[in-house]
């Protein structure tokens, strides 16, 4: 058990009523009597606000990073992890004892966590929907796999495919396609990512970051076609408990 000395976390977004973080760790606290620990939402406008909130909250010993601030908050950081610098987008920060801000990525860890499980010999390809800061997360997980993959961008890149790009030769070629972007997020529930789902069969997995709603329409349509579906519930778990790791150690 901690001892009762008051310990501040929270997770720095914007627009996040809606947060898993928050009901995780509250009911984490109350199960396991880490007694004085508390969790909330720091849920602002804009990055620059980012200061302030240390400044203002000097029992603040970690944060969680959500969209859309994994990325720019790194600047306000006074250092990051070797991985969180390779990803170049982050998820928790450390405050150590004497204020100084730590960026880590654990979004990477409980992705690997949550999709071994489902991976067969075949899938040797993936394709990544999206490419804000969840998507890096997932990039880094997948060269650690020792996977190939594609991003999938609205317009083709350097490093990206656009969307009406992707065809049957596509669903051939890569057996896991995985949405990092948060189109189909509560409450915008009708909305999928757009790509032909007639071409998803039994071999292919599609994996969605979302959680809320559990299964989103771009879960929903593949799962139709014979897909192995899995959504981000069992990912936020792993990288929570990563989080909390950091955090203690």
């Amino acid at each position: 058990m901690l001892d009762t000395i008051r310990k501040r976390f929270g997770l720095l977004g914007r627009n996040i009523n809606y947060s898993f973080s928050k009901g995780y760790f509250t009911e984490k606290f109350t199960n396991e009597n880490f007694e004085g620990c508390t969790y909330e939402n720091f849920d602002i406008q804009e990055i620059t606000i980012f200061p302030d909130i240390i400044k203002n909250n000097p029992d603040l010993k970690g944060m969680n990073v959500t969209i859309p601030y994994k990325e720019v908050v790194i600047p306000f950081l006074d250092k990051l992890s070797k991985k969180a610098a390779l990803i170049g987008a982050v998820n928790t920060i450390k405050v150590s004892k004497k204020g100084k801000l730590k960026g880590y990525n654990t979004d990477y860890y409980g992705f690997i966590e949550s999709l071994k499980p489902l991976l067969q010999p075949h899938h040797k390809k993936a394709l990544i929907l999206g490419t804000g800061g969840a998507s890096k997360g997932v990039a880094f997980a997948l060269d650690e796999l020792g996977m190939a993959y594609t991003f999938v961008s609205r317009e083709a890149k350097e490093n990206a495919i656009s969307y009406d790009q992707i065809n049957a030769t596509t669903f051939g070629d890569f057996q896991v396609i995985i949405n990092t972007s948060p189109v189909g997020t509560s409450p915008n529930t009708e909305a999928f990512p757009l790509i032909p789902y007639d071409y998803f069969t039994k071999k292919h997995i599609a994996y969605d970051l979302i959680y809320n709603p559990a299964e989103t329409q771009f879960l929903k349509k593949a799962a139709a076609q014979g897909a192995k579906t899995k959504n981000g519930q069992d990912m936020l778990v792993f990288q929570a408990e990563k989080a909390w790791e950091i955090w203690n150690t």
